[in-house]
């Protein structure tokens, strides 16, 4: 038995081994397919042709002599055959693999003959449930990095959905899921979602950023947000629910009888309209989701046919009510520009008939994704595109002039890969404007300018006029002459400019244009606002739904509570009023009463709470007193601190000298530094005030026999030191006291209990103005308990 058990772990090993391998990602040395095609990585296939066709005359070696040109126009074979090809160009979009021969191109292998299991008795022992489905390479297959899922995926999920599964590779839950996951994406990507998946072990921060707290779990990506699918069933039914849920509302509106003209009227958002009309009342997802492809340049309106405020629009556009057809206009509302008709109209036919119609025939530059498209930036001059730009203004005394404009426009015989025109708000592009004009175009005047985009900043331009001649269109209907000359004009400009030889006048360095169509500050809350709505909605249980419930009613309740108390209490004092009883300066009263200056006595019991455990910046001032002389001084030094009594940062106290004689003895021996026992005259403390700082660890001292009292701001710490060898006044010997005799009391220079505190209130204004001198110890000694 333990040998068989080897050789099954033995097989299992071998098989995940084999699993790995063939996933293994090779990164070939070749260049950009893209970059070799001149293109961007969201380029459609018909831009891939288009490029590779203009690329293929111009570097094809029978054209062109140039050394290398022919190494050249191998890569650019290469990369369209590349491009050209879905898989292929999806694996390399992913893993970066231009090789036709790698592995994943490749069958499938199969692996059967190593027989994990080796007999029946081998089943029996792990259960027959104890299977690796060997499709769990398609999770291989389609698993992407961190840094490819946030500067990749995010990036394109503003046109594109993506479904992303969270999988491990000892999970057996993941296992189970391979079959449903596969029909997923063989019914869900032919109509444009794009299916990855990420290792959960090798791509933690992902799985905890995206909100997943386990595995197996799916997410949709969607306009740079991330939405968890928390069902679980997978069935195509059930996804396709969640992702019509999840879709922004706007990107279709309804149109019925009463609001076709508008809805077709509506392209001055600079965008294209297109109808859809289907024999349904549910729009079909691919509909939705080419909606959204195109959101930023077409407009879809959804008509259902089998709605009663739908036969106006049967019988003006002739539509079959039984199939479903798709209709694009551009500025004319009368007749569209394209038409198509099926009983099923696939995303490939959606996308072929969207593409090259996506743009009006005078679009406006309102940002600068527009003028990205409208006027693709080219280096080479040979291959220069032209860009038409009228300058004009929002406002309807325009209008004729950019009607004019847009017949030129659509009679124009040149290609639109060479010429485009367009228009812009000059009030809302200033910086683009002024760029060009230096400055100094004149107000209410309607130019045509012709540029060249060499690549993002540098701009080549030209004029259709001279500044000295009259480059104006007329605001009003313009004269025949007007027109043909200003068409004549045009045509004998651009025929000028096409050629190879011919290169503009101006060049200006410009900013990117200002997107006109941004949210703003309003609506982008609103925005977060949904989103956050969505996700409770999404993550919140029905116990988390009452809890919060429960706790907003009894908040609500205690104010409902509180509010009625107040309103009985203000009866009542109305009705006090009304019988004499109450006046309003005895209710105003409580609020003048004046704040109470407490002096606490210090004691063993609030030592540490006075002393030891004081704040950061507080300080306890204490009066040092005897049982006689209490009486006396307590009133002199509440008087003295009676203006600091809202000073958050002081404790005001008083203690018995026969109380705490020894705990002031070892402060005083801390504070000089000294070893030798100090006897100290008890009688002589009394009228002493220290402010001690309990955090830092230093106090400062009043006395009326001391130096700082008497002398004023000298050298204090070399006094304080010598103050034990003084011989002048016996008083001050014998304060700190080495000998202590009866004869002391008959000395001159007695002071008098009522005395001993006149000068406190200078020391404290010198106290917080920081001039006196600190004593600092290195612990506080304890204080008696009896």
């Amino acid at each position: 038995m333990p040998a068989k058990l080897y050789r099954t772990a033995y097989y299992c090993t071998i098989r995940i081994l084999l699993l790995y391998a063939t996933t293994d990602v090779c990164k070939c040395a070749s260049n950009d397919p893209y970059a070799a095609l001149g293109v961007n990585s969201l380029a459609t296939t018909q831009e891939i042709r288009k490029a590779y066709k203009q690329m293929a005359k111009e570097w094809h070696p029978d054209k062109n002599q140039i050394p290398g040109a022919e190494a050249k126009f191998v890569e650019i074979k290469k990369s369209y055959e590349l491009l050209s090809d879905y898989n292929r160009r999806r694996i390399f979009d992913r893993h970066g693999i231009i090789d036709e021969d790698s592995h994943f191109l490749q069958k499938k292998h199969d692996y059967s003959e190593y027989d994990r299991f080796a007999s029946d008795q081998d089943e029996n022992i792990f259960g027959k449930q104890f299977i690796i489905d060997q499709d769990i390479v398609l999770y291989h297959k389609l698993s992407v990095t961190a840094n490819y899922f946030e500067n990749t995926i995010l990036l394109k999920s503003a046109k594109q959905l993506h479904i992303i599964m969270f999988y491990n590779d000892w999970c057996f839950q993941c296992t189970r899921l391979v079959g449903a996951f596969k029909k997923l994406i063989d019914v869900l990507e032919p109509l444009g979602i794009h299916f990855s998946t990420i290792n959960a072990a090798h791509e933690p921060s992902i799985l905890r950023k995206t909100g997943a707290n386990e595995i197996p779990k799916m997410i949709l990506v969607l306009n740079g947000q991330v939405f968890v699918y928390r069902e679980y069933s997978f069935t195509p039914q059930k996804v396709v629910e969640f992702i019509r849920k999840k879709l922004p509302y706007k990107i279709a509106q309804r149109v019925y009888d009463d609001n076709i003209d508008d809805f077709l009227g509506g392209w001055m958002d600079n965008r294209v309209r297109v109808l859809i009309l289907e024999p349904r009342s549910l729009i079909r997802l691919r509909y939705l989701l080419t909606a959204f492809a195109f959101y930023d340049r077409v407009a879809f309106g959804f008509v259902d046919l089998t709605k009663k405020n739908s036969k106006a629009i049967i019988e003006r556009l002739q539509i079959n009510p039984s199939l479903d057809t798709l209709l694009i206009f551009n500025e004319d509302s009368t007749r569209s520009i394209a038409r198509i008709t099926l009983s099923d109209i696939s995303t490939q036919i959606l996308t072929n008939m969207l593409t090259p119609n996506q743009f009006l025939i005078l679009p406006r530059l309102s940002s600068q994704d527009m003028l990205e498209s409208i006027c693709p930036a080219e280096w080479n001059r040979p291959r220069k595109r032209l860009c038409v730009i009228l300058i004009t203004e929002n406002s309807d005394e325009h209008n004729v002039a950019r009607g004019a404009m847009r017949e030129i426009a659509l009679h124009s015989r040149y290609s639109a890969e060479r010429v485009r025109f367009a228009y812009m708000f000059k009030e809302r592009q200033p910086n683009f404007i002024n760029a060009l004009s230096k400055g100094s175009f004149a107000k209410n005047r309607l130019q045509i300018v012709i540029i060249w985009r060499r690549d993002n900043t540098r701009v080549k331009y030209e004029w259709l006029f001279d500044a000295k001649q009259d480059a104006t269109l007329a605001s009003t209907v313009p004269a025949e002459s007007i027109m043909n000359t200003t068409k004549a004009g045009l045509t004998h400009k651009i025929q000028k400019l096409l050629k190879a030889s011919e290169a503009l006048s101006y060049e200006a360095f410009v900013q990117k244009l200002l997107d006109e169509h941004s949210q703003g500050i309003f609506s982008k809350w609103i925005t977060h606002l949904l989103y956050l709505v969505d996700y409770l909605s999404e993550n919140v249980e029905d116990e988390h739904i009452f809890a919060a419930f429960s706790l907003l009613g009894t908040i609500g309740f205690m104010f409902g509570v509180g509010y009625i108390l107040m309103y009985f209490v203000r009866a009542e004092e109305e009705h006090l009023k009304a019988q004499g009883h109450l006046t309003d300066e005895t209710i105003r009263k409580p609020n003048n009463i004046t704040p109470e200056l407490k002096l606490y006595e210090l004691r063993a019991e609030k030592y540490n709470g006075m002393v030891r455990l004081l704040k950061p910046g507080c300080r306890t001032l204490l009066l040092i007193t005897d049982v006689q002389s209490r009486t006396k001084l307590l009133p002199h030094f509440h008087k003295a601190v009676w203006p600091y009594r809202k000073t958050k940062t002081l404790l005001f106290g008083h203690m018995l000298i026969e109380k705490g004689l020894s705990w002031y003895t070892e402060l005083l021996r801390l504070s000089l530094c000294s070893t030798e026992k100090l006897q100290v005259n008890p009688r002589n403390c009394v009228g002493t005030v220290i402010a001690l700082n309990g955090h830092r660890k230093y106090f400062c001292m009043y006395h009326a026999k001391h130096p700082e009292s008497v002398r004023g701001t000298k050298r204090l710490l070399k006094m304080t030191k010598q103050l034990l060898n003084l011989n002048d006044d016996p008083e001050v010997g014998t304060f700190l006291g080495t000998s202590y005799s009866e004869e002391s009391d008959a000395e001159i220079n007695i002071l008098l209990e009522d005395n001993l505190l006149d000068s406190l209130e200078n020391w404290l204004e010198r106290l917080f103005d920081g001039t006196t001198h600190k004593y600092y110890v290195n612990y506080w000694p304890d204080f008696p308990t009896k």
